[in-house]
């Protein structure tokens, strides 16, 4: 599978930008030119945790639902580790994932070895906030134990080799598992935003909807 495909009869089309830590549903703006024939909208989500996010994400999903045909999920980061917790192939058909992140798990303990943070003294504890901004929790490190991604909806990642929250092999033993197309910007980092960067995903989109 090189691409997503989407029926060109459906006339009732829309694309979701679920956007990253620290982003907002304005970011969809930027989608809007590349996705001719869709209706585009950002979903401005309260979930701090994947928990909150398997409440609130699909009964938004739902609703988009009654008034389109097909539903495409962009997501961003932390926003397409939530959706891929919270959807299914009943809110979204297919789905581009930018910098996904794909183990929560694994990336929770290496910000444990950073805080230099034992699993001990996080169990004894519940919450520690760290001097890099993220307050590693206990009860967050079990749930995603307890609950690991499955994910079944027609997905194009988008990947830098720089990313420093996701290695290489994480990423790429999450898309063979899930079908996921994996394309992966040499010297792109987990946020994208330089202009290279910029015109590389927005090639990346178009091509994976051809």
């Amino acid at each position: 599978m090189n691409s997503i495909q989407v029926n060109p009869q459906s006339a009732r089309r829309l694309a979701v930008y679920v956007h990253g830590k620290g982003g907002d549903s304005k970011e969809a703006e930027h989608y809007k030119p590349l996705l001719a024939g869709w209706d585009v909208t950002g979903f401005d989500y309260h979930a701090q945790n994947p928990w909150e996010a398997q409440a609130e994400f699909p009964v938004f999903f739902e609703e988009q639902r009654k008034a389109y045909d097909t539903i495409l999920l962009i997501a961003n980061s932390i926003g397409a580790f939530f959706s891929m917790h919270a959807l299914s192939g009943r809110q979204v058909e297919q789905a581009l994932l930018i910098s996904p992140v794909v183990d929560m798990e694994k990336l929770i303990r290496s910000m444990m070895t950073w805080a230099n943070v034992t699993e001990e003294e996080l169990s004894a504890r519940g919450e520690i906030p760290t001097s890099f901004g993220e307050t590693l929790s206990w009860e967050y490190l079990c749930y995603v134990r307890r609950h690991p991604i499955r994910w079944d909806v027609p997905t194009c990642i988008l990947y830098g080799d720089r990313d420093n929250l996701t290695a290489p092999g994480v990423m790429s033993a999450f898309a063979e598992r899930t079908g996921a197309v994996l394309t992966v910007m040499q010297g792109g980092e987990h946020w994208f935003h330089t202009a290279e960067q910029m015109a590389f995903l927005d090639r990346w989109v178009r091509t994976s909807l051809d």
